[in-house]
């Protein structure tokens, strides 16, 4: 059993030495190269005699000695997000394909204590470099620059809610052109919490498709991310409406959608297109599948951290141009009812 579960002090170098009968400089240039150059035999002996001991490097101080300690660190704010997990997928796979390990560090909700804090994290020592996924204070009054690199990307607020690309609304264009070109004239918009960046973004861009392409909108329905509240909004509508496209700010609303839209004997997508946003798993699985926006949030952490990475490499960032959302086309979505009157058939 390893000493530290014993509960007795840490085991250090020179006694990690003695049992693998080797030097204490041998042991650490084992540490500091990962064996690299010795004899197999050596490397052997070493390693267990460490797992023997179960002796971990005092981090802190190589890194004094050597001014690497191997480690990165994304900064998040206390909260949670569903998106935040892939997102440090990617980064954690970026990290280690650079030969990085990578820690999760959460920081407090409020700017001012959360810029002293990632300042505090910047001179530790105990970190090559910080991304932080949370905007930070211009630090205007800090006497010199940090002693690491910061790289803010800034995904998300001190809320956990979506920022920069996540909150692009742009693909909402893209869905009301392609119903356009199929027939959709009357659209209506079940809008997420106004709170959020997200719903404002994928509102405002309905507005302006409306008014870009010509259309007719039946409004926006304020339903803060609540399903009853888009099922309700089908059901206000009156009998009679032009209404044949509803574009939801997210999956669950879709959903909500779908339920009222049965309620009132209208079949999805023959009578009622309907569009969500998220790519829940869901969605590929409902009666029909759910024409949807998939945002690849394990390429955002990733293209964060590599500009960290790039930036401790002294390269240049070699930012990707692609997009990070998709719409992916499913059942819950087809040409729009002929109108009244009309020879379409």
């Amino acid at each position: 059993m390893p000493a530290e579960a014993e509960g007795r002090r840490r085991p250090t170098m020179r006694e990690v030495a003695r049992a693998a009968g080797v030097s204490h400089q041998t042991v650490s240039r084992y540490i500091q190269f990962d064996g690299a150059g010795m004899k197999s035999g050596t490397r052997e002996r070493i390693s267990a005699a460490i797992d023997e001991l179960g002796y971990r490097p005092n981090l802190t101080a190589r890194a004094m000695r050597t001014h690497r300690t191997g480690r990165l660190a994304v900064l998040l704010p206390a909260g949670s997000a569903a998106s935040s997990l892939p997102m440090l997928t990617g980064a954690t796979a970026a990290a280690h394909a650079s030969g990085y390990h990578l820690e999760v560090v959460t920081l407090d909700r409020a700017a001012g204590p959360r810029t002293e804090r990632v300042n505090e994290l910047a001179d530790s020592g105990q970190f090559e470099g910080l991304v932080s996924l949370t905007p930070l204070l211009p630090d205007l009054a800090r006497p010199a620059a940090p002693a690491v690199p910061v790289i803010v990307a800034a995904d998300y607020d001190s809320e956990m809610r979506a920022l920069g690309e996540m909150a692009d609304g742009s693909p909402v264009a893209e869905l009301m052109e392609k119903l356009a070109a199929d027939g959709h004239r009357c659209f209506l918009h079940v809008a997420g919490d106004r709170a959020y960046a997200t719903a404002r973004s994928r509102e405002q861009v309905y507005l302006e498709t409306i008014e870009r392409l010509g259309l007719r909108s039946a409004g926006v329905a304020a339903c803060d991310w609540a399903p009853e509240s888009a099922r309700q909004a089908v059901l206000d509508l009156p009998a009679g409406t032009e209404v044949t496209a509803v574009i939801a700010a997210n999956d669950v609303l879709a959903a909500g959608v779908i339920h009222g839209a049965t309620e009132r004997g209208w079949r999805v997508p023959e009578d009622l297109s309907v569009t969500g946003w998220d790519n829940n798993p869901v969605g590929a699985w409902l009666p029909p599948t759910l024409t949807t926006v998939d945002i690849d949030f394990e390429a955002l952490g990733r293209r964060a951290m590599n500009r960290l990475i790039s930036v401790l490499q002294g390269a240049g960032a070699n930012e990707p141009t692609t997009r990070v959302t998709q719409v992916l086309w499913r059942g819950s979505t087809a040409r729009a009812r002929p109108e009244p009157g009309s020879t379409e058939h």
